[in-house]
């Protein structure tokens, strides 16, 4: 009887914890200690950090976000700062990519939980060989962010003495590679803004960080010659994160040439307009002050954020592939065509189906998140002159929920309850807005009845 209890239990815990549940306990775990190690003494430079401002950034680090209600660099001790860095590493890879890799090097067998994890996160198809994925995306991100680091700290030896150059350099290498956008510096990446090693190497953290550990490993078996050519999902990832980059450039520096950059020389203009490009959609880092930036050039930065990554990375967003199908579904129609085809290929209606959920799940959690953050806002000026916070909510807003980071000057200003709401959109930016409602809904079967035509459009 003693014995068969543990059996019991387990077969009573079983469908409650479904891989979905998993996943996202695991998440909230994780920001449940980091919280509690940030908000310790020995985190803060002197005294505690409030409460809220521990939850907050540990949610901010775990869902790699960078929004700060701190000075990172100033507020948290080395060991809170190092605390920190290992939230965001862990945030970005998961804590589940760590267990499969150790248990599986260990000899353990990959349960079938984990192995649903492991597809869903990073795969595009489901695989047989998900230890050796699993290797490579573990291996690939350390050996990444270590030439990263010795880029970063060959340029940072000429600004600090060499062991502060050293920990600034991983730092900024493992923030910039998980897309999070924490950085040391009071004003961020300001002071770097003309560098181009500084600005080369975050940006080619970011990319690699964004595009998914899929689409890295085939890149890679393709140049090896294990497989002769990669895959739909690969090409649209490759291509649109191209598409998105020259495009969010050109639309940055035209609307800021006679602004921002007016005065600026071809160096400087080239570069800003490039980081910020590759900045919005993944990671958060910043060369400008945002606050400063025209109308124009804060809108195209939020449809930026809202597109976000590519699946299978550590940034955040509707996702690269979910908006090409989006394009690619809306030009077929206009064609007459009822079926999405790219590159030869049908794409399968469930995932077109799922595209359109992500997409109007996600633009109904930016419109509830900002509007709370608009019915608690703290301003006793007259709407003619608070007009401005709608557009800074709405900014802040996305920025959390693409896990981007970018932010035009307003998270430390945030009350108790906005704070509650940006940390809420920044977890579900992470695991994902229809994961999240799936996860605890029971799916039951549907009653198909008799069809009826409804106007549309």
């Amino acid at each position: 009887m003693i014995a068969a209890s543990p059996m019991r239990l387990k077969a009573f815990l079983s469908p409650l914890f479904s891989p979905t549940r998993i996943f996202i306990l695991g998440f909230a775990g994780l920001i449940l200690l980091g919280t509690l190690l940030l908000w310790l003494p020995f985190s803060a430079a002197e005294g505690h950090i409030a409460f809220i401002d521990a939850l907050f950034n540990a949610t901010s680090a775990v869902c790699v976000t960078g929004l700060a209600t701190i000075d990172v660099g100033k507020a948290l001790s080395f060991p809170g700062q190092l605390t920190l860095l290992i939230l965001f590493q862990i945030g970005g890879l998961g804590i589940i990519t760590f267990s499969v890799v150790f248990f599986g090097m260990m000899g353990r067998r990959i349960t079938f939980k984990e192995r649903e994890i492991v597809q869903s996160t990073f795969l595009h198809t489901p695989r047989r060989d998900i230890l050796p994925v699993m290797k490579w995306v573990i291996l690939s991100t350390f050996v990444i962010e270590g030439l990263g680091t010795l880029l970063l700290f060959l340029r940072f030896s000429f600004d600090f003495p060499p062991a502060h150059a050293l920990y600034q350099a991983v730092f900024h290498a493992v923030s910039a590679f998980n897309n999070c956008g924490y950085s040391l510096f009071s004003n961020n990446l300001v002071n770097y803004r003309d560098d181009w090693m500084t600005n080369l190497t975050i940006m080619g953290l970011i990319v690699l960080g964004g595009i998914g550990f899929i689409v890295q490993y085939e890149v890679a078996a393709v140049i090896r010659g294990r497989i002769k050519k990669i895959s739909i999902h690969c090409r649209i990832v490759l291509i649109m994160t191209g598409v998105l980059i020259a495009c969010g450039a050109a639309c940055f520096y035209v609307f800021e040439m006679n602004s921002l950059l007016r005065d600026a020389s071809f160096q400087t203009s080239f570069l800003a307009s490039s980081f910020h490009s590759v900045s919005a959609r993944t990671s958060g880092f910043n060369t400008v002050d945002i606050g400063r930036l025209t109308n124009a050039t804060i809108l195209a930065l939020i449809i930026l954020m809202f597109i976000g990554a590519s699946p299978g990375s550590t940034g955040g967003g509707i996702k690269t592939t979910s908006f090409a199908l989006l394009i690619f579904m809306i030009w077929n129609r206009i064609k007459g065509q009822e079926e999405v085809n790219m590159f030869n290929r049908t794409i399968p209606k469930e995932i077109l189906s799922r595209a359109i959920s992500i997409v109007f799940a996600s633009a109904f959690s930016v419109c509830i998140v900002t509007s709370i953050l608009l019915l608690f806002a703290d301003a006793a000026e007259a709407p003619l002159q608070s007009r401005h916070l709608f557009v800074e909510y709405l900014f802040e807003t996305v920025s959390a929920f693409g896990t981007v980071g970018l932010s035009m000057g307003i998270t430390a200003n945030l009350n108790v309850i906005q704070k509650l709401a940006i940390i809420m959109i920044m977890f579900a930016g992470r695991v994902g807005p229809l994961t999240l409602a799936f996860a605890w809904s029971t799916p039951r079967k549907g009653l198909t009845y008799a069809e009826e035509q409804v106007m549309v459009g």
